[in-house]
């Protein structure tokens, strides 16, 4: 999905950008259900956004910056073969890092961030942008290829966009 699919998948649903981490925290209270992240690309930014709202103590487990690959390998528990075979971004890794987590802190719910917020580093096979979201809850294991790279390929909103599109990735969660 491109950036501008996924401002207007927002749109379409009344949500505001902004609002998403209210909103997660929200539903996640009313549910009774826990989210823990693993974030490469974020950096933390997911993690900080829903600590951000109050209440979140009671909904949010942990949050694990996995930059490098030895990382997301021993804590998270990417498999090697996995690094090794398609890289640090891609759809396995970015849906075995939300279910390492997910196991790690026994949350319901893991979302995880892998992916190139630039500006260098893309290629034309990884383009700046490119950003997987995994998701993992009990019922299973997807991720969600997101192209956020679109206009000057500005760090800085690749990261943000990443971080709305996991709350919101996270918020649909909820509601499965």
């Amino acid at each position: 999905m491109k950036a501008s699919e996924f401002l207007d998948q927002l749109s379409q649903e009344n949500i505001n950008e902004r609002d998403l981490p209210q909103l997660l925290v929200d539903a996640l209270t009313k549910k009774k259900l826990r989210v823990a992240t693993a974030e490469s690309c974020t950096g933390g930014m997911i993690s900080a956004a829903i600590t951000s709202v109050s209440g979140a103590s009671g909904v949010f487990d942990c949050g694990v910056c996995s930059y490098a690959n030895f990382i997301k390998n021993k804590l998270v528990g990417v498999k090697e073969e996995t690094l090794a075979t398609y890289g640090a971004v891609a759809d396995r890794t970015a849906m075995e890092m939300a279910r390492g987590v997910r196991i790690l802190s026994g949350a319901d719910i893991g979302i995880s961030t892998t992916g190139i917020a630039g500006p260098l580093g893309g290629t034309p096979y990884k383009p700046v942008g490119l950003v997987y979201i995994g998701v993992s809850t009990e019922r299973g294991l997807r991720s969600e290829k997101m192209l956020l790279g679109e206009g000057d390929n500005d760090r800085q909103r690749i990261r943000e966009l990443a971080t709305a599109a996991a709350l919101y990735f996270a918020l649909k969660a909820v509601d499965d």
